[in-house]
């Protein structure tokens, strides 16, 4: 069985097939993943269509629920501010990701959104996880644009 990362990973790369910048989440609870998604900005022109803020709607769906308590979020790439905005505000109980992103990520990077004395919630923060393939499919993708 493929592990929680490596199905962010395929999350990913689908939304590469479709043109979409190369990051995928799936969102777990008690073992069984609840969602899965990759980035969905263009095809939604919706530039709030990160892979994370997908999936965390997917989730909240088919909990009925917009607290997401007791999940575990896995995503390819650290999460942006308003993606980490989004974390705290579903109660993710775990955070898991990918590649570090000093340049955009608000995790342990540029705002620290989770260290903040206004966050109201903070998940358990664990990074690094396939972070070669992770970034591989990153550097990947924006270099065939260059």
């Amino acid at each position: 069985m493929a592990s929680f990362m490596e199905m962010a990973l395929a999350q990913a790369r689908a939304a590469r097939e479709r043109g979409e910048v190369p990051i995928g989440c799936v969102i777990v609870r008690d073992g069984a993943v609840l969602a899965g998604a990759g980035n969905r900005t263009l095809a939604d022109r919706d530039p709030t269509a990160h892979a994370e803020l997908v999936a965390i709607r997917q989730a909240a769906a088919v909990l009925g629920t917009e607290r997401l308590t007791e999940c575990d979020l896995y995503v390819t790439l650290e999460p942006c501010a308003m993606c980490a905005g989004a974390i705290a505000f579903a109660r993710i109980h775990r955070l898991y990701y990918g590649a570090a992103d000093p340049k955009g990520g608000a995790v342990e990077s540029g705002v620290r959104f989770f260290a903040s004395a206004t966050c109201h919630h903070r998940p358990e923060i664990y990074g690094g996880l396939a972070e070669a393939e992770a970034s591989r499919l990153l550097k990947s993708f924006f270099g065939a644009r260059r």
